[in-house]
């Protein structure tokens, strides 16, 4: 059975930040380190222009000192006002009410909250208080795509379902001056905030990306090269030189799946530019071809579990033409990937 994904909608954390502005408080705090000249070259390099946190650059859960309950509280409210915000826009759009969703999936990693964003939106939505949930909250960047997944599983249980599917992180919370690596000063500009929502169905409300497979992959013995990481002064993210590569070493596993069937389009998880390169070539796409992704990297950053979602969002904007054959692809710690075998329905 298909999955019809009804156009996501981001809302992005309400305040801009440029890489300039990044690297200008790297230097402020890091002025006698002697990689800076490095660490400068390389985020000039990671194709972020700008993005948005939830709370100013120099704020105490940002570039500050707030130590790991603070920082916890804020991103855990900060994720939820944007995914409420999303969430309303999402169901606005499809020309739904809060009583016409069945099932909600959401996927949130940055902060902590016991009980999550489904508990918490179920309530403020509105939702029916019988909605089944399932809530993602350790998935990081292919959450938005494991989301979809789960909101298909879903549907394919449950025929005639409507599934709300909402992403939500804070990543600016693990902006660290003590973090003091080149990949960790790399992840000062790359990560911005954000959160989407999506209305997922089995039959078609409006035009959008249809879901008629899935694919999920753990790389094995991976589990070093991306993870994250809690400690006193709050929430970290830790990686290897080994995740440069990750992402090519799953690529004949991912194209084994894909088969023989080309790509007409493709949603790529902005994770890095070469990540976005690597994956449209092998799935036989230039750079228009990944051209959503590109412009979402360069304006709003890495937006974890939320990036698919909003790359989809775009999509929107210039889409394929209809029946056109496409993948979505995202790549995570773990170090793990999820996939969709698409179709347009236009």
């Amino acid at each position: 059975m298909s999955a019809f994904v009804l156009r996501p909608h981001t809302v992005v954390g309400d305040h801009k930040v440029t890489t300039v502005e990044i690297t200008d408080d790297i230097r402020q705090h890091h002025a006698e380190h002697p990689r800076l000249g490095a660490f400068l070259r390389v985020i000039g390099n990671c194709g972020v222009q700008t993005r948005f946190f939830t709370r100013p650059l120099d704020s105490p859960t940002v570039a500050g000192t707030a130590g790991v309950h603070e920082r916890a509280t804020a991103a855990f409210d900060d994720a939820l006002v944007m995914a409420e915000r999303a969430a309303t826009a999402a169901l606005g759009s499809a020309g739904l009410a809060p009583g016409d969703i069945d099932a909600i999936v959401t996927t949130h990693t940055t902060g902590w909250s016991v009980p999550n964003l489904d508990i918490h939106l179920i309530a403020q939505l509105g939702l029916r208080p019988t909605v089944r949930r399932i809530a993602l909250t350790t998935l990081a960047c292919p959450g938005g795509t494991q989301a979809l997944t789960r909101a298909a599983d879903l549907i394919a249980v449950r025929p005639g379902s409507k599934v709300l599917v909402v992403a939500a992180e804070v990543i600016s919370s693990v902006y660290h001056h003590n973090d003091t690596g080149i990949e960790a000063m790399i992840y000062k500009a790359l990560f911005g905030d954000s959160a989407a929502a999506a209305v997922v169905t089995d039959e078609p409300l409006g035009p959008g990306l249809v879901i008629e497979d899935s694919y999920e992959y753990v790389l094995p013995g991976s589990v070093d090269r991306q993870r994250g990481r809690i400690s006193a002064d709050g929430f970290h993210f830790d990686s290897t030189r080994k995740a440069l590569t990750a992402a090519d070493d799953v690529l004949p596993h991912l194209l084994e799946w894909i088969g023989p069937q080309s790509a007409e389009f493709a949603v790529i998880h902005p994770g890095s530019p070469r990540i976005i390169s690597d994956t449209a070539a092998a799935l036989g796409l230039g750079a228009d071809g990944a051209r959503h992704s590109t412009d979402t990297l360069a304006n709003e950053g890495n937006l974890g579990g939320v990036s698919v979602l909003r790359v989809l969002e775009r999509t929107h904007t210039a889409p394929p033409s209809d029946g056109a054959r496409g993948y979505t692809v995202a790549f995570g710690p773990g170090f793990t990937t999820a996939a969709l075998r698409c179709r347009w329905h236009a």
